[in-house]
This record gives C-alpha cells, sequence and structure tokens, in this order.
C-alpha cells in the first residue's frame, strides 16, 4: 500500500499545473457550497427571528372564530379581558413579555397620496414592542394616554413625505362596520431593518386603537414573547381552554417554514451541480493522466502489478487530489463565511420591499451562519464524488492489457 502511495504522489507531481488547477477547482466549487448554504442558513434563521420578534411572536392566544385574514373587528371574535389574559400569561415561567394587541386594516391619507397599511394597537410600555421602541430613529415613542399620536415607520414617512409633528387622516375598519376616520400626530419614525414592515405598518396605543375602531377594550389576540422558543409548547399548554385558539411560533410561520424547507431543496440542487462540475473536472484530469501514461501501465502489469492494485492507485490519486482540495475548499470557504458573517452581504431595499418579505422577513443585509454539520457534510460530499467521478478513469486504467498497453506508444 505504501508503494502505491508513493506512485500516486509522484504520478500528482508529473504535472503540477493541471494537479493545481484540479485541486483549485475542487476547493473553489466546496468553498462556493459552504458560503451558499451559510447564506441561506443566515437569512432564513434572521428572517424566523424578526418574523417572532416583530409580528407573530412566540405563541398567541385568539377567540376561537378570529380569522386573521379577515381582521375581523366584530367583539365576538376579539378576547373580551385581554389584560387580565395577559397578566396571566406574563406570570408563567419561561414568558418575557405578553402583552395585547389590536389590528385593523386602514388607508392613510396625505394631501397628495394614500396607502392601505396595518394599524396595530399596543401597550406602549410592554416590553413585546421593545424591537420598535429600539428603532426609534426621530421623535418619541408612544405613550398609554396618547389620544392623538402615531408611531409610523421611516421608510412610509419617507415615502409619503410626512415627518415627526406632521399631521394625516387615518381611515379605519370598525367593529360595526362602519370606517371611521380621525387626524392623527406623528409622533415617531421606527426603522426595524425589514422593508415591508417599515412601509406598511402604523401603531396606537391600545387604547386609543380600541377607541377609534369601537371595540370596547377587546384585542384581537395576546401577543407572547418566550425566553427561549423550547418553552413554546409548555406555555402554549398552559394557555388552551375551550372557546380559545392558542397558536405556537410554528403555527404562524408554517408558510415561511414551507418556504425555507423548498429553498433548502432548491440549494442542495444546486449545490450537487457545483459538485458534479466539479466531478467532471476530475474525471477529464485523471483520463488525461491515464492516457498520457499508457505505456507505463502496460509496463506496472507487466511487472506483475495486478489490475486491482493499479484501479487502487488511480483512487489514491484521487483522493489525494481530492482531499488538499477540500482542506483549502474549507480554509477559504470558512474565512469568506467569516467575513458575510461580519460584513454581511447586502441585497437591498428594493429586493426586501417586495411582496416576498411578507412572507420571509428579510432585513435588506444578510449575514452568514455557519454550521459545522454543514461543512462536514459538503466535505465528505465533496470527497464522495471526487472518488466516483475517478471510477471510470481507474477502471479504464486496471482493465487494460499489458501488450496493447505496451504498443501504444
Amino acid at each position: 500500500m505504501f508503494k502505491l502511495w508513493k506512485i500516486a504522489y509522484r504520478d500528482l507531481g508529473r504535472n503540477r499545473r493541471r494537479s493545481v488547477l484540479t485541486m483549485a477547482a475542487v476547493a473553489l466549487g466546496l468553498a462556493l457550497v459552504l458560503v451558499l448554504a451559510s447564506l441561506s442558513r443566515g437569512a432564513i434563521e434572521a428572517a424566523l427571528k424578526n418574523s417572532i420578534r416583530l409580528d407573530t411572536g412566540h405563541v398567541q392566544v385568539r377567540a376561537a372564530s378570529y380569522d386573521a385574514e379577515k381582521v375581523s373587528l366584530a367583539w365576538e371574535d376579539l378576547l373580551d379581558d385581554p389584560q387580565e389574559f395577559a397578566a396571566r400569561a406574563q406570570a408563567l415561567e419561561g414568558v418575557v413579555a405578553a402583552s395585547p394587541v389590536l389590528w385593523a386594516s386602514g388607508i392613510l391619507e396625505t394631501r397628495d397620496q394614500t396607502i392601505s397599511v396595518k394599524v396595530v394597537g399596543i401597550d406602549p410600555l410592554s416590553e413585546a414592542y421593545a424591537p420598535f421602541r429600539e428603532g426609534l430613529v426621530a421623535g418619541k415613542f408612544l405613550a398609554p394616554d396618547d389620544r392623538s399620536g402615531l408611531l409610523v415607520g421611516q421608510r412610509l414617512a419617507h415615502n409619503l413625505g410626512l415627518a415627526v409633528g406632521g399631521r394625516v387622516s387615518l381611515l379605519a375598519n370598525t367593529a360595526d362596520g362602519q370606517p371611521d376616520e380621525a387626524v392623527f400626530a406623528i409622533r415617531g419614525l421606527y426603522d426595524t431593518g425589514i422593508p415591508y414592515y417599515d412601509e406598511t405598518t402604523v401603531f396606537l396605543p391600545l387604547a386609543k386603537a380600541q377607541a377609534f375602531t369601537r371595540t370596547a377594550g377587546r384585542a384581537s389576540a395576546i401577543f407572547i414573547l418566550a425566553r427561549h422558543k423550547e418553552a413554546t409548547e409548555t406555555i402554549a399548554e398552559a394557555l388552551r381552554a375551550p372557546g380559545l385558539n392558542v397558536l405556537t411560533w410554528r403555527d404562524l410561520n408554517e408558510i415561511m417554514l414551507q418556504a425555507s424547507a423548498m429553498s433548502a431543496s432548491i440549494l442542495n440542487l444546486m449545490n450537487l451541480v457545483v459538485l458534479a462540475v466539479v466531478a467532471i473536472v476530475i474525471a477529464n484530469t485523471l483520463l488525461m493522466s491515464v492516457f498520457e501514461r499508457t505505456r507505463e501501465m502496460g509496463i506496472l502489469a507487466a511487472l506483475g502489478m495486478k489490475g486491482r492494485q493499479i484501479l487502487l492507485m488511480v483512487l489514491l490519486e484521487a483522493g489525494m487530489l481530492g482531499l488538499a482540495g477540500i482542506v483549502l475548499g474549507l480554509l477559504v470557504g470558512g474565512l469568506s463565511v467569516a467575513y458575510f458573517a461580519t460584513a454581511g452581504l447586502y441585497v437591498g431595499a428594493e429586493v426586501t420591499s417586495t411582496a416576498t418579505s411578507a412572507i420571509l422577513a428579510y432585513g435588506d443585509t444578510i449575514y452568514a451562519r455557519f454550521s459545522l454539520p454543514d461543512a462536514a457534510s459538503s466535505a465528505i460530499a465533496a470527497l464522495a464524488i471526487t472518488l466516483l467521478a475517478s471510477l471510470y478513469p481507474a477502471w479504464l486504467a486496471a482493465r487494460m492489457e499489458p501488450i496493447e498497453a505496451l504498443r501504444a506508444l
């Protein structure tokens, strides 16, 4: 075996340029696979985190008849005593924040423009809305007793030409089915980093939103944030009761999870294509090497080397090329992932403002997330494909007849 290793290593050094280029192809292919996988993982994890903290929470409690798509404000579809229920939820172990929330559909009107928005009534003091408080870029946050203040996204304000202190007309649906309209002053502008939310969502204090929509102290849901996602099921189980619909983050982000699974499948297919191209490069390199050494193969066979030994020798060459390329690929890919994990990949607000970001809450910059299992599986796959690609050249070399090989040159 040692002699076979020695011969294989010597053969790789005969044409160093070709060997180096083949090794580089393996390295670049593996590095590309690692970077794509890390960016995809980072985008999916960030989208899920953004959706939970900004929109769905870890758990939501709704009336059993509430239809989120219709944004119903009918009293029978709302929670009767949301403050008491929120206090009970807040007392559960693992709960960071539990707060009533009221959702309504609205139209924001300026002198020149109108735009459809999602109106959200919140408790401004709750930790559940810390992301919006921390994302305040101008003005001040809402106060619980504010009767005429409105919080809007910075992007929405820019699109409509609004500023802090400006006044805007808001038309919203109400519990009795008749829309109501009122003029509000813009108290502050927020920026969450998620263009879709910042362009479509406005906030009112919960008490004002309830009065404006004539819902008489009711709420659409109880928004609950947990300390860890693992505590979600325990919290949800403790809150389940007749007449209530208790939804976890998995239920609320089902479409996102399905889209993430689909994108992962597409990414795996792309990775296979990249590795298949690498396999073709390796097969071509080894075929050229075998054809160039036809006479040598004949001499080795004439000296008593068996076909399986010649096959193993070619496989060893491929293995050495693959391992060297994998080591280099892990180094290049790891450095690239480290860079994108720190600096991120800017994709632009135009991409994240599309309807797709309503499902996948991407920010305008995607940060890579390294996964050791992904890197290990990619390296093993690269080595396996390298060896598979070398089977035909190895088989071709092993089946050469000594006399025919010696006459080839």
